[in-house]
């Protein structure tokens, strides 16, 4: 059912931004009178789905869920269908009108991506606000692992700036420090700027931590006592675990790394209970654990729930969406950086599906998180417009980049040279396309994914 539920999102969330996205080529199209002979949600190579002619357009849905194409009369588009450019221009197409009608044309659907990410990012921020774990209020500073470590940090930094920006929000910190110069932190009462370490972000990336890496100092407090090794332990709930070994380790970060270097042995711990000191010896797990619960309650008073008015949610999506366009131009830096190689952590649709977020009741029932949905589209949307705005033959950006080419020249691109870069381009969209979903195949049989 969970699998069912992620699939639906998935083609719901592609079939609004496609439908969208050709709608941004189609209506201008129209409006120079530029004739459409189709308009496809999802490719039909071979067959359609369902289709229907109207007018002059058929419309229709293809069987093979990875876009779709509005096919304008007089261009050279994926189908490759050159027959029709051997004849004279006529005045309805495409190749007749002038080159600023052409691109704006061509820049209708990244424009619309752009514009839906903004307006779905406003909606969520006046409607549900925004709920972040504030680094403001990380009064012990942060907790790191060895992937964060080998970056730079060290516990106890509180993190002050990306890049010169202030830090502020965890979710998205974490993430901009992947793809930062340097970081500004506070350590030891010092601020330290230092540059991030590639092996460190290669490591984190390899290891799926991205979220992780970066954690709140908390102090390890017992909630509750999980395993019959930790109950017989002498234990105790509301237990705080100061030391281990004759080693002091006053926040959970601490404890974790101490119980990792005593795998499967007995240690001595050194807790706190009704305000007096007290020395047991515990035994670790082969896993590192002491099989008990910790008490994060403390962590809800890191958390931010910020509102929006109607006025104030409009350039806060603006902001939003930016920030989104931002995060995909900076992935291109970590993904054909030699020291990091983020390419072979790059995802396909069956990766993307398996993201897909699910809301969880309490009966165990599995339903649609909506606001994740549509954080998940917006984001998607903007995706979809930086991707087609590459200039690579096949995408709008390598239409764009031939019509910008006889601007300002003067003339246009010799149709030739247009039939062989298209096809070019095709070529390799379909190599990329076998190349992400051979990652993803492997991926599931190596059980990485």
């Amino acid at each position: 059912m969970e699998l069912a539920i992620k699939i639906f999102q998935f083609i719901l969330s592609i079939s609004i931004l496609v439908v969208l996205h050709e709608l941004g080529h189609f209506l201008p199209a129209k409006w120079f009178k530029t004739k459409v002979e189709k308009f496809y949600l999802f490719f039909d190579p071979w067959f359609s789905v369902v289709k229907k002619k109207i007018g002059e357009t058929e419309y229709g849905i293809g069987w093979l869920p990875f876009g779709g194409y509005v096919k304008i009369a007089g261009m050279v588009d994926e189908s490759m269908d050159t027959e029709q450019l051997k004849q004279p221009a006529q005045p309805w197409e495409f190749r007749a009108k002038p080159a600023w009608q052409r691109l704006i044309i061509m820049l209708g659907g990244v424009t619309v991506n752009f514009f839906l990410a903004w307006l779905i990012y406003s909606c969520l921020s006046f409607f549900n606000g925004e709920m972040y774990t504030d680094l403001t209020k990380f009064n012990n500073g942060i907790g790191v692992t060895e992937a964060g470590k080998k970056m730079g940090f060290q516990n106890g930094d509180k993190i002050i700036s990306i890049d010169g920006k202030p830090a502020e929000r965890l979710e998205n910190s974490a993430i901009n420090i992947l793809f930062s110069n340097s970081v500004t932190v506070l350590r030891n009462g010092k601020e330290i700027s230092f540059p991030v370490n590639d092996a460190g972000v290669a490591d984190v990336i390899r290891q799926r931590e991205a979220k992780l890496y970066i954690t709140p100092r908390i102090p390890m407090v017992i909630d509750s006592l999980a395993t019959p090794s930790s109950k017989g332990s002498g234990l105790a709930v509301g237990d705080k675990v100061i030391g281990i070994n004759g080693q002091k380790t006053p926040f959970f970060d601490e404890v974790s790394t101490v119980l990792d270097q005593n795998k499967g042995k007995t240690v001595s711990l050194e807790i706190l209970r009704n305000n007096a000191t007290q020395t047991l010896s515990v035994p670790v797990d082969q896993n590192g654990k002491l099989g008990v619960v910790i008490n994060t309650k403390d962590l809800g008073n890191l958390i931010t729930d910020k509102k929006y008015s109607f006025g104030e949610s409009i350039p806060r999506g603006f902001e939003r969406t930016i920030e989104a366009l931002t995060m995909q131009v900076k992935q291109f830096k970590i993904m054909f950086n030699s020291k990091i190689q983020g390419y072979k952590n790059v995802g396909g649709p069956i990766a993307i599906v398996k993201s897909m977020p699910v809301d969880k009741a309490a009966d165990g029932s599995i339903g649609i998180n909506w606001p994740a949905f549509w954080s998940f589209t917006a984001m998607f949307s903007i995706w979809l417009a930086f991707l087609n705005l590459i200039p690579i033959p096949g995408l709008d950006g390598g239409h764009v980049l031939f019509t910008l080419y006889e601007i300002i020249v003067g003339k246009p691109v010799p149709q030739k040279v247009l039939e062989n870069a298209q096809m070019i381009g095709v070529i390799f969209l379909l190599g990329l396309m076998l190349l992400i979903f051979g990652s993803d195949i492997f991926k599931i049989f190596t059980g990485k994914l």
